[in-house]
C-alpha cells in the first residue's frame, strides 16, 4: 500500500472516530432540530417583527383551552447570543439572574434562588400589584432546568406544580438562537393550568376590577381581546420586558443595575398604557426598591 493511500486511510479513520465521538457525546440531534425550528420561525416572522403595533421587533400569540392558558412572545434582542446564554442558562448564575428578572413584575413580591442535590429552586412570592407583607402572599416554587445547550442555541425551563387558587403546572420557558450580527432571537412561553377555584377567581377578577383590561390581540370587532387571554398576554409581555430590561442593565456598573432595571421596565410598560398601566412611576419605583431590599435577606 502506498504512503499516500495509508495517509488517506488514516485521515478517513480519524474522521470516522470523530464522527462516532460526536454521536456518542455531542449535542443531541433533537437540540439541533429545535435550533433549526427556531431559526425557521424567525425567518417566517421577519415581516411581523419589522412592522407591528409594538414598535419593537416582537410577535405575540396566546391560546386558551378548557383548563390552560398560554402566551408566546418571539423577539429579536440586540445582544450577542453569548450574553443571553450566560445570563439565563448558566448553572451557577442563571437561577439568581432569573430572580432579578422576576422581581420586576408587579405581582412578584420576593424571589430567592437556591441550589441543592436536586438542582436549582426558585422560590417566588406573588401577591397584589401594590405593597404587601410576605405573610399575605403566596409562595410558588419553580424548578430551574437547563434543557439543552448547543452552539448558538439554548432552552431553559422554569416549572412549578402548584400556584395560588388551584392554579397549577406553571411554566416559563425561554429558548434562544443566534441570528448573527450581535443579535439573538428569543422565544418566551408563559403558561399555567387551573381548576375550578382558579377559574372562579379569574372570572371574579375579570368581572370586577379587571373588567376593562385588554390584551394585545385584536378581536373580530376591531378592539383588543379581554378575558383570560388578555390576562395571559399582559403577563407574558411583562415577563418579556423584564428579560429585556435585565439584559439592558448589564452594561452599567453592578451597583446601579437594579435601579436601572426598575426604571427601564416601568418606562417600557408605559408604552402600552391601556394594557399594562397600573401604578404611577414613583409608586412602582418605591415599591420595588422596598421589595428588592427585602429580597436580599432569605425569607
Amino acid at each position: 500500500m502506498s504512503a499516500q493511500r495509508i495517509r488517506n486511510l488514516s485521515i478517513w479513520l480519524s474522521l470516522m472516530a470523530l464522527a462516532l465521538l460526536g454521536l456518542s457525546f455531542g449535542v443531541p440531534a433533537w437540540a439541533d432540530d429545535n435550533a433549526a425550528a427556531l431559526r425557521a420561525t424567525y425567518d417566517t416572522l421577519v415581516p411581523q417583527l419589522n412592522s407591528n403595533v409594538f414598535q419593537r421587533p416582537i410577535h405575540l400569540d396566546s391560546e386558551e383551552s378548557q383548563n390552560t392558558l398560554k402566551g408566546d412572545i418571539y423577539a429579536v434582542v440586540d445582544y450577542p447570543f453569548a450574553t443571553v446564554n450566560s445570563a439565563f442558562n448558566d448553572p451557577k448564575q442563571g437561577p439568581a439572574n432569573w430572580c432579578e428578572v422576576l422581581i420586576l413584575h408587579l405581582n412578584t413580591k420576593y424571589c430567592h434562588a437556591t441550589t441543592g442535590s436536586n438542582g436549582a429552586i426558585i422560590s417566588m412570592n406573588v401577591g397584589r400589584k401594590t405593597e404587601q407583607e410576605l405573610g399575605d402572599t403566596f409562595r410558588v416554587q419553580f424548578n430551574y432546568r437547563s434543557v439543552t445547550t448547543s452552539p448558538g442555541y439554548f432552552e431553559v425551563d422554569l416549572s412549578a406544580a402548584k400556584g395560588p387558587l388551584s392554579t397549577k403546572d406553571y411554566r416559563i420557558v425561554l429558548e434562544a438562537v443566534d441570528i448573527g450580527k450581535g443579535r439573538t432571537f428569543l422565544h418566551l412561553t408563559y403558561s399555567y393550568g387551573f381548576g375550578t377555584a382558579g377559574r372562579i377567581a379569574m372570572k371574579t377578577y375579570l368581572a370586577t376590577i379587571g373588567s376593562a383590561k385588554v390584551g394585545f390581540t385584536k378581536a373580530p370587532d376591531g378592539d383588543y381581546i379581554g378575558g383570560v387571554r388578555g390576562l395571559v398576554e399582559r403577563n407574558t409581555m411583562r415577563y418579556y420586558l423584564s428579560i429585556d430590561a435585565f439584559l439592558g442593565s448589564l452594561a452599567v456598573p453592578a451597583d446601579k443595575r437594579a435601579d436601572q432595571r426598575f426604571a427601564t421596565w416601568f418606562d417600557a410598560t408605559e408604552q402600552y398604557p391601556r394594557q399594562l398601566h397600573e401604578l404611577d412611576r414613583s409608586e412602582y419605583l418605591q415599591m420595588k426598591k422596598n421589595e428588592y431590599q427585602r429580597q436580599q435577606t432569605v425569607q
